[in-house]
């Protein structure tokens, strides 16, 4: 099976050694992405829904880039750092989701790679 990588040019993925997403065969899975700008923190920083919705542009443009489309998700993983955000989230990803209805996760953490960066989110799709 042929793989086909993507990269979103996002700030972590040289120098972490990864890609934003990677395809392979019928399956594509989208990396923790942010809305991180090129000095590693959020471009919009205090407001979790606008993270949440540049990091789904994000991995959207990474799935095209791929072959695939939102409607292709069947897993999605979400991390945030406030608990206070998680009904903004689940809204947020019930108007992009509510009818594919992907397994999904929600997890509070401690926090991310940068204080600022209140939300990261990964996911996985596949056709068929």
């Amino acid at each position: 099976m042929s793989r086909k990588r993507v990269s979103s040019g996002g700030p972590f993925e040289e120098g972490g050694g990864y890609s934003r997403a990677i395809a392979v065969g019928d399956m594509c899975h989208v990396s923790g992405t942010t809305d991180a700008g090129p000095g590693g923190g959020s471009l919009h920083p205090g407001d979790v829904a606008a993270q949440a919705r540049a990091v789904f542009a994000i991995i959207e443009g990474a799935l095209t880039e791929a072959g695939f489309t939102l409607d292709d998700v069947v897993r999605t993983r979400m991390y945030i750092t406030n608990a206070a955000d998680a009904e903004v989230l689940m809204e947020l990803h019930g108007e992009i989701f509510r009818h594919v209805r992907p397994a999904a996760t929600l997890v509070v953490v401690a926090g991310l790679i940068r204080p600022s960066l209140l939300v990261e989110i990964e996911l996985t799709a596949q056709r068929g």
